[in-house]
């Protein structure tokens, strides 16, 4: 390959350093946004700093995912997204710290934490107590950490050396590594979004989340690649045929978040359990309703039918405009998964469900743009990943 193809060792754009400073100054304010709602309306903002929580997690986690998966499937596409990926998964030590409000409102989140709880709630007391939903939140973030640190590692080495060892490490990481992030994620919203309502469960509910994980991570990834398209080496590489790939890759996800969320509300209608229902009673009503027929039109149907189109994987400007809304409805969904539990009966829209996102939201993208702008923005020693993708265009 001839190396002067492509400089992999330019420095990082300016862009990175502005989203760095204008990041950490939103999320700075917004904080101080959040310490004054949470004095006026404890409720209110922890409910509101779940679901904003719970997003920007599933930004960072979904890259973990996919990232594995990309080590395993390979493509140009993975090529380009594996630095924003792997950048998003350094942001997973802060979004551990930022757990810890989640535990200093449990009694505001989580009915079961509650004296005087009825039959049904006592008799999943072995699993739903507050010590041992600490050690399992410990354990979540314990195993997501060091799967970030391995496939962070392996991969600074790999660029450090040139060592092949290194790229089949990752790759028999990544199996593995999927199963354990499958678990674990199963579990955590189990703890963490489930028990809002201890009485309801639903055995697709991971796998929701799991979907909804990866489509965020890609959709964000694909907004940095964007982003970063005017600037080198990305200028070199993103072209048709490589965006055509990332923007395929989310239209899958589309379809499989759609697919699974569906499949949850007819199984749970056709059963008409007393259990189960009272879930949606609580999400298809007194205004709610609107929430999920959103969902249904810019989640799936408008997304799924733009995607479909090759004109709009190839125009840059309508695929950052797709995964914009795409994350604006990824966000939309967990406030319809959250919110409800706050307001039973009515639709309430509080700007403490603002400034929770803003707030955390800043944070994450400080401290993504500084890991992202640390490293070389694509890997240093794929050369055949390289010359295909250079072959194509």
């Amino acid at each position: 390959m001839n190396d002067d193809l492509l400089d992999l060792n330019v420095a990082p754009p300016a862009g990175l350093q502005r989203a760095r400073t204008t990041g950490l100054v939103v999320g700075l304010v917004g904080a101080a946004a959040c310490v004054a709602g949470a004095m006026a309306d404890p409720n209110q903002f922890f409910h509101s700093y779940l679901m904003a929580f719970m997003f920007w997690l599933g930004v960072a986690l979904g890259s973990l995912a996919i990232a594995m998966m990309q080590y395993l499937t390979g493509g140009v596409w993975a090529f380009v997204m594996r630095r924003p990926l792997e950048a998003a998964t350094r942001t997973l030590p802060l979004m551990a710290i930022l757990f810890l409000p989640i535990l200093l409102g449990l009694h505001w989140l989580y009915p079961w934490t509650l004296p005087g709880v009825d039959a049904t709630i006592r008799a999943k007391a072995l699993y739903l107590n507050v010590p041992f939903f600490v050690v399992r939140a410990l354990i979540y973030f314990a195993a997501w950490l060091l799967l970030a640190f391995l496939v962070n590692h392996w991969s600074r080495e790999n660029d450090r050396t040139g060592d092949p060892t290194y790229f089949r490490r990752l790759g028999r990481l990544a199996a593995p590594g999927l199963v354990l992030y499958a678990f674990t994620i199963t579990f955590a919203t189990i703890d963490w979004v489930m028990s809002l309502e201890p009485h309801w469960y639903s055995t697709i509910f991971g796998m929701i989340f799991m979907t909804g994980q990866g489509l965020s991570a890609l959709a964000f990834a694909t907004l940095v690649l964007v982003q970063l398209s005017r600037d080198a080496p990305f200028s070199t590489l993103l072209r048709v045929t490589t965006m055509r790939d990332v923007g395929n890759m989310v239209l899958a996800f589309v379809m499989l978040w759609a697919y699974t969320s569906f499949s949850q509300l007819l199984l749970i209608w056709a059963g008409n359990l007393p259990e189960e229902i009272p879930w949606y009673v609580h999400r298809l009503g007194v205004g709610w309703q609107w929430i999920a027929l959103t969902l249904a039109v810019f989640h799936f149907f408008v997304p799924f039918v733009l995607l479909l189109m090759r004109r709009t994987k190839r125009a840059l400007p309508v695929l950052r405009a797709v995964v914009v809304l795409l994350l604006f409805m990824r966000l939309l969904d967990l406030f319809w998964m959250v919110a409800p539990e706050t307001h039973q009966g009515r639709l309430v829209v509080s700007w403490q469900d603002f400034a929770t996102t803003i707030a955390v939201g800043g944070l994450f993208v400080s401290v993504f743009a500084w890991q992202l702008a640390s490293r070389p923005l694509l890997p240093l020693h794929d050369s055949l990943e390289l010359a295909n993708a250079l072959k194509r265009h």
